[in-house]
């Protein structure tokens, strides 16, 4: 009876052990591209919003040496009537709200993708490490950000780009 009870823990611990690491994602789940699927707000009042609209486009790139690139827009963002240097007021407004890129290195610890931003954007963010609590499943990459740039916080999905 003791040994099956000692082999029945042993079993339990091994499956527990391999579980764990079954779920741990590492830098190199996250090598490749992906294409986004959603980005939704959560402000602090409760309400829901879709900073890049129902169908954002973008694409986020890992690299196996550290480095990775984001690029999230709204798909029918406004043409500028001349070139960008001459922008209108409404036009810069429509270009830098409806886009967020930023890049530089990335390491994952802890369930998390800390990125470390090295130029954004949304320049507030540049010289920052953010960690961003995240888990792949299947082809589709999901992760939080506490504190989004544009209010509250935020849940992106991505799929593998194919």
């Amino acid at each position: 009876m003791r040994r099956a009870h000692a082999l029945a823990s042993t079993a339990l611990m091994l499956i527990s052990f391999c579980s764990h690491q079954a779920f741990a994602q590492q830098m190199k789940d996250l090598v490749g591209t992906w294409s986004v699927v959603s980005s939704e707000n959560t402000l602090p009042d409760g309400k829901k919003v879709l900073p890049f609209g129902p169908n954002p486009v973008g694409v986020l790139t890992f690299d196996s040496d550290g480095r990775y690139s984001l690029q999230i827009c709204i798909p029918d963002r406004p043409k500028f009537a001349g070139n960008r240097a001459s922008g209108t007021p409404e036009e810069n407004k429509a270009a830098v709200q409806g886009c967020n890129p930023h890049w530089g290195r990335y390491t994952v610890a802890d369930g998390a993708i800390i990125f470390k931003i090295e130029h954004a954007l949304y320049t507030n963010w540049e010289g920052t490490e953010q960690k961003r609590p995240f888990t792949i499943s299947g082809d589709n990459l999901t992760y939080k950000v506490p504190e989004a740039s544009t209010g509250g916080t935020a849940t992106l999905v991505w799929t593998r780009a194919k």
